[in-house]
């Protein structure tokens, strides 16, 4: 049976991760994990954590981080230690509710056939919280479904979504070392590079609610960022083929 393991990065999200934890355990899933990668959060999130795998022995493990450094650098990390502790399918999620474990099962299932699929917001039936004004809703659908999409040749809905399952051996062979964006742009390198090497991937839709509790990271000047580092992603993996994929035999990765 799969050892799957869902990777939550944290930072301040107390008023949250005792609910996601159990919203989690709560699917009842066999061989189910979840690993807490923490920024050194000042809210003291951290220490939540430890209660939690103090309480949920070999079910919660988490990862402590000596600084905020970013979305993808914990993520990267969060992802190798998965990949030490045997997991064979990795699920990367928001700790905040915006990304609902409820789905986790139908991404599972998507993963059968599938090397990595997307929880998105923009496939058909997938929708976000009605509280999005007009503004917001057409600029992330236009950076979404137009803008990277015709710019990478993504063939995804949802190039910003960040809730994910992929398989271990996509992870592996993606050489995620490779992958250097430290914002929310990592999201569209990891699936951009994903699609460069020619793993297969694939959506299923999803209601998006904003947070109810805690402060959003995400601003004006996130999401600029992230549409200009677009240009630099097309460029810097040009060259980028399936033949340049890692072997996992040869990967320094134990299983």
């Amino acid at each position: 049976m799969q050892q799957v393991m869902v990777v939550l990065p944290t930072y301040n999200e107390k008023e949250n991760l005792a609910d996601i934890v159990n919203a989690l355990l709560k699917l009842n899933m066999q061989q189910f994990s979840i690993l807490v990668v923490d920024d050194n959060s000042p809210d003291g999130t951290g220490q939540i954590a430890d209660d939690l795998a103090q309480q949920y022995q070999g079910r919660v493990h988490v990862l402590h981080r000596a600084e905020k450094a970013g979305l993808g650098p914990a993520y990267i990390a969060g992802f190798k230690r998965a990949l030490e502790l045997g997991a064979d399918v990795i699920i990367q999620m928001d700790a905040d509710f915006s990304h609902q474990p409820h789905y986790i099962p139908q991404l599972l299932e998507k993963l059968q056939s599938y090397d990595m699929v997307i929880g998105s917001r923009f496939a058909k039936g997938g929708s976000v919280d009605e509280s999005w004004g007009l503004y917001r809703k057409l600029l992330s659908w236009w950076a979404n479904r137009i803008y990277t999409p015709l710019l990478l040749g993504l063939p995804v809905n949802d190039a910003t979504g960040g809730f994910k399952a992929w398989r271990r051996d996509v992870l592996i062979g993606m050489d995620i070392d490779r992958v250097q964006s430290n914002g929310y742009v990592f999201q569209v390198e990891m699936s951009y590079v994903a699609h460069k090497l020619g793993y297969k991937i694939s959506e299923i839709p999803i209601y998006f609610p904003d947070r109810q509790n805690g402060t959003s990271k995400m601003d004006s000047s996130v999401a600029i960022e992230a549409a200009l580092r677009v240009w630099q992603l097309l460029w810097h993996y040009r060259s980028l083929n399936p033949s340049m994929r890692s072997n996992e035999e040869t990967s320094t990765v134990p299983h």
